[in-house]
C-alpha cells in the first residue's frame, strides 16, 4: 500500500467581505475566507503511487465528459446563443423612427413608402406644431412619448457613443434625436407676462370623435400623407408638472448629444431650464399629472395615462443638471427622487417605461455618485439610489417576476404587452454591469442577495436574444430581422398600398385593416407588442395588443441593443 507522509503547515486567512451593502463592495466567487494549508509529501511506494494517478485520472476525464454532456444537452427556457446580429438590429430599430417622421419627410429617408404628412399640424390652435413622430400604428402625436423616446435615445448615446460610432449608426441616431428635440422646441409657449400662463401642448390628433365630425385617427385607417380629418391640439399649462418635466429631461439630454452645434445645445439647454423653473415653481396644490385635466389630457387616458409626475420632475432635474453641472438641480432631483420612492406604487414596481422613471433614475443618480463624486452633502440621497438599484438588480434575477414558459420576464400581469418592459429591464441591468465593470467591481448586494456582473450580462441577453427570435416559436418580434418575424403589423402607412397619386378615404383604407393578407411594405425595425404570458402569439393587424409597435417601446430596444453590442463595456466613465 502506497504511504503518504503529510506535514501540514500554519493555516493563513485573507480577504473577507463586509456586511455592508454598499454599491462599493464587490464580492467573492467563494467562502468569506480563503483558507491556505502547506505539505510536505514523501512517497514511499510508487507502484501504488502509479495506480493512485491513473484512478484519479479515469475520475477527472469522466467528469470533464459529464461536464460536457450536460452543457450540449438541450436547456428548458435557455435561448443564450451568440448568433446575433446587433448591427443589423440597431440599423433597424433606428430605421422604425424614419418610417414615424411627420412634417416634411426627409428626401433622403431609408424609408420610400412615406412622404409629407401633417403640414397643416397645429393651425386649429394657431401654432405651428409641424414635425415630430408619429406614436405608433395610428397617426397621433404625443407629446409625452416623443420626450420620453428622446430622453432614453439620447442616454444611450451619452452611454454607449462610440458604440454607435464603431457600428457607422452614430449619425442615424444623432439625426432622430434632433427630429425629436426640433419638435419639442416647438410644444411649449413661454408666458411673455406675468399675467400670462404657460402652454403645452401634449397631443395633436383625435381619439375621440366629436359630434358632427366623426372622423378621427383611430376611427380612420388612413395613410397620415392622406389624413383629410380634422386635427386638434391638446392644451396644458405648468400643472402639468409630469408633461413639463420630461420635457426637461428630453431637452437636457439632447444638448449633449448635439453639444457639437454649440448654438443649438445652448438654445436646448436654455429652455430646458426656463421650463424647468416655471414647472417647479408651480403651487405644489396644482402640481399634478397631465391626464387629470380635460383639455390638457383626456385625449390620452385610454393610451398614455400618467399615474404620477414626481418621478419626472425628479428625472428633468437630474438631465439638466448633468447638461449644466448646476448643483442646484441637483439638489432637487435627489429631494424629489426620495419624495417620490417614498409614494412609489406596487403596480409600478421594478419597471422602466414612459410612465415609471424611478428605476431608471435610481441607476442614472447612482451614475452621478459613481463617477461624479458630488459631495457628502448628497451622500444620504444618493446612496438610497444604489440602494434601490441594487434591489432593482435583485429583482430583476431572484425570481421577483414571473416568466413566460420561454424566458421572458413579466413585469407587468395586465395582459399588456410584455416586450417593453424587457427591453428596457435589459438595458438597465446591462448599463449597471458596465459600472460596476468600469469600477473593476465584480458586484455588488441586496439584503440577503449578492449577484455577479455577469449575472446581469446574462440576464440582458436572454431578454434581447427572446425578441429576436430565440423563444419557443423561433419568432423575431423586430419586423424585418430573421427568417420569421409579424407580417400583420398593426400600422397604416406598412399595410396600405403606398402611391403618391393616389389617395385613400378614411374608409377607403379598412379594407387593409381587415385583410389577411400580409403588409404591402415591410415596416422594418417596429418591435410589436409581443407574446402573450404563455408565449402566444397572434399575427393579426386587428389586434393591437399582439402586433402594433410604438416609438417608446422600440427606445427601450435600441438602448437595450447598443449597450449588449459587444462584450465590451463601452462605457464613457463620465458626461
Amino acid at each position: 500500500m502506497a504511504t503518504f507522509e503529510l506535514e501540514k503547515l500554519p493555516l493563513t486567512y485573507t480577504h473577507s467581505l463586509s456586511d455592508s451593502s454598499s454599491a462599493y463592495q464587490p464580492f467573492p466567487s467563494h467562502s468569506h475566507y480563503q483558507k491556505y494549508y502547506h505539505y510536505n509529501l514523501v512517497i514511499t511506494d510508487k507502484d501504488q503511487f502509479r495506480n493512485f494517478l491513473l484512478v484519479s485520472l479515469t475520475i477527472i476525464l469522466a467528469i470533464i465528459a459529464l461536464v460536457l454532456i450536460l452543457h450540449f444537452l438541450p436547456h428548458k427556457n435557455k435561448h443564450q446563443g451568440t448568433s446575433i446580429n446587433f448591427k443589423l438590429a440597431i440599423n433597424h430599430a433606428l430605421t422604425f423612427y424614419d418610417a414615424q417622421k411627420s412634417g416634411h419627410y426627409p428626401k433622403n429617408s431609408p424609408v420610400k413608402f412615406r412622404g409629407d404628412s401633417g403640414l397643416g399640424d397645429g393651425k386649429s390652435a394657431d401654432t405651428d406644431l409641424v414635425g415630430g413622430f408619429y406614436d405608433s400604428g395610428n397617426n397621433i402625436k404625443f407629446t409625452f412619448t416623443t420626450a420620453y423616446t428622446t430622453t432614453l435615445l439620447s442616454w444611450s448615446v451619452m452611454e454607449y457613443h462610440s458604440k454607435y460610432a464603431d457600428l457607422g449608426e452614430l449619425q442615424h441616431v444623432r439625426d432622430i434625436i434632433r427630429w425629436g428635440s426640433d419638435y419639442l422646441l416647438k410644444v411649449f409657449i413661454l408666458p411673455t407676462s406675468s399675467k400670462s400662463n404657460l402652454t403645452i401642448y401634449s397631443q395633436v390628433g383625435n381619439t375621440i370623435s366629436d359630434k358632427g365630425e366623426p372622423k378621427n385617427d383611430i376611427s380612420c385607417w388612413q395613410r397620415p400623407e392622406d389624413m383629410d380629418y380634422a386635427r386638434p391640439v391638446s392644451i396644458c399649462d405648468s400643472s402639468a408638472s409630469d408633461l413639463g418635466g420630461e420635457i426637461v429631461a428630453a431637452l437636457s439630454a439632447s444638448s449633449m448629444v448635439l453639444k457639437n452645434d454649440t448654438e443649438y445645445s445652448m438654445k436646448l439647454v436654455k429652455a430646458a431650464e426656463t421650463l424647468h423653473k416655471l414647472v417647479t415653481s408651480e403651487d405644489p396644490k396644482k402640481q399634478g399629472t397631465y391626464t387629470m385635466v380635460d383639455a390638457c389630457g383626456k385625449q390620452a387616458r385610454d393610451f398614455y395615462k400618467s399615474s404620477s409626475y414626481k418621478d419626472e420632475l425628479a428625472w428633468g432635474g437630474t438631465w439638466l443638471f448633468l447638461a449644466t453641472g448646476n448643483l442646484t438641480y441637483l439638489d432637487y432631483a435627489t429631494e424629489t427622487f426620495k419624495s417620490a420612492k417614498n409614494n412609489e406604487s406596487d403596480f409600478d414596481n421594478g419597471t422602466f417605461d414612459w410612465n415609471n422613471k424611478l428605476n431608471a433614475l435610481a441607476v442614472l443618480l447612482t451614475r452621478i455618485r459613481y463617477f461624479r463624486d458630488p459631495g457628502g452633502l448628497y451622500e444620504h440621497a444618493l446612496r438610497l439610489s444604489s440602494n434601490s438599484t441594487h434591489s432593482l438588480m435583485c429583482s430583476l434575477l431572484f425570481n421577483d417576476f414571473s416568466r413566460t414558459p420561454g424566458g421572458l420576464i413579466i413585469m407587468k400581469d395586465d395582459n399588456g404587452p410584455l416586450l417593453e418592459y424587457a427591453a428596457t429591464a435589459s438595458f438597465l441591468s446591462k448599463l449597471y454591469s458596465d459600472y460596476l465593470h468600469h469600477l473593476k467591481f465584480s458586484g455588488a448586494k441586496c439584503k440577503s442577495n449578492v449577484f455577479s456582473v455577469a449575472m446581469l450580462r446574462e440576464f440582458a441577453s436572454s431578454q434581447v436574444n427572446y425578441i429576436l427570435g430565440q423563444n419557443p416559436l423561433k419568432m423575431s418580434y423586430l419586423v424585418g430581422y430573421g427568417d420569421k418575424f409579424p407580417v400583420h403589423v398593426h400600422h397604416r402607412s406598412a399595410s396600405i398600398p403606398w402611391d403618391d397619386k393616389k389617395h385613400y378615404s378614411c374608409d377607403g383604407g379598412k379594407k387593409w385593416l381587415n385583410s389577411k393578407d400580409p403588409n404591402l411594405q415591410v415596416l422594418v425595425g417596429a418591435m410589436v407588442g409581443g407574446p402573450d404570458m404563455h408565449d402566444g402569439f397572434i399575427d393579426q393587424r386587428n389586434n393591437s395588443r399582439f402586433t402594433e409597435p410604438n416609438i417608446a417601446s422600440n427606445a427601450g430596444l435600441v438602448a437595450a441593443l447598443i449597450a449588449l453590442s459587444d462584450n465590451s463595456c463601452g462605457l464613457k466613465d463620465s458626461f
